[in-house]
């Protein structure tokens, strides 16, 4: 899992990085077309973050006396509808200050419009989300969440891990081989493990025709990628998850799964020499960057592995020479 460089997220500041982006596109449309709607904008930002700071500060009550409980709920309710309310009135004058711009020739103040219009989207959604929750009570779905406005491929991961109850990032999968190269990798934005299993090494198989057999972790078992992995190379060794049947548990005792088993926490050196070398966490924005970033580091860690190969060979030859 590569870490995306991201704060994290709550509703509030969510709600307050869209603001904080729509006043400022504001301010230079409103700057280029010759308008003044937007010209106290650090006062502006001054009233949402004083909003926003007393939104983030207040705390649902821990008492046993149910009336201190709902006089703290009533108080932290009234404040998200302050703070909504506030953001909704920018909302509106950003809206406004849109129509009065006479879209032309200008390429600048078309861009302007283009991202005051998409973090109005990101503002409008996190609003919603806010009464939902805070004043309807309502669970919000997963897929409707968003937990970056700036890298929106940012995912929620939970691997139960402990002292890391959650991780802000994207999964990435890698294959190495015995030599310790990585063979290829797939960034999977919005899948899991089990859901690549069978096209990753498919695609594997036709960048390295000579693969014969794979090790794989757990979450990559899913029912039939047996079937699917065997027409694909000789020999997989893809453990399943829960209980064993007796065909399963014949199939994991086999002295070839269990001796191409051992080899398998070899990956786990790799993971943890790339986290080691900056890939725990990826400065770059955008997919684009991030994709770069992942394959850059990938590149770098074969170079480092090659470098190794050869110093070795040559300090050999100096003993021997």
């Amino acid at each position: 899992m590569v870490e995306t460089d991201v704060h994290y997220p709550t509703d509030s500041n969510l709600l307050f990085d869209a603001i904080r982006k729509v006043i400022s596109f504001s301010v230079k449309l409103c700057k280029e077309a010759g308008l003044s709607d937007f010209r106290q904008s650090k006062h502006n930002m001054k009233k949402v973050k004083r909003s926003f700071n007393y939104v983030r500060r207040l705390h649902y009550s821990k008492s046993k006396n149910e009336k201190k409980k709902q006089v703290q709920k009533l108080k932290i309710e009234n404040a998200y509808r302050e703070y909504m309310a506030i953001c909704t009135t920018f909302i509106q004058k950003a809206e406004k200050a849109i129509t009065s711009v006479l879209l032309g020739t200008d390429v600048r103040t078309w861009v302007y419009i283009q991202e005051i219009r998409r973090f109005i989207v990101h503002a409008k959604r996190q609003i919603d989300q806010i009464d939902r929750r805070v004043l309807k009570g309502e669970k919000i779905p997963y897929e409707e969440k968003v937990f970056s406005l700036f890298e929106e491929h940012t995912e929620w991961i939970s691997k139960g891990k402990a002292g890391v109850p959650q991780e802000l990032g994207v999964r990435v999968a890698v294959i190495e081989d015995q030599y310790r190269f990585i063979l290829n990798h797939k960034v999977m934005y919005k899948t899991t493990d089990e859901k690549i299993t069978v096209p990753f090494i498919r695609e594997t198989k036709e960048l390295y025709p000579d693969l014969k057999s794979c090790s794989f972790d757990k979450g990559f078992y899913s029912p039939g990628h047996w079937e699917k992995l065997e027409k694909i190379i000789e020999f997989s060794i893809l453990p399943k998850k829960g209980k064993l049947s007796g065909k399963d548990k014949e199939r994991e005792t086999e002295s070839l799964f269990l001796q191409e088993r051992k080899r398998h926490p070899g990956i786990e050196s790799a993971i943890n020499a790339l986290e080691n070398h900056g890939l725990d966490r990826c400065p770059d924005h955008g997919f684009e960057g991030f994709d770069r970033y992942i394959s850059l580091a990938v590149l770098g860690r074969n170079l480092q592995n090659l470098g190794r190969i050869l110093q070795n060979q040559e300090n050999r030859i100096r003993k021997t020479g």
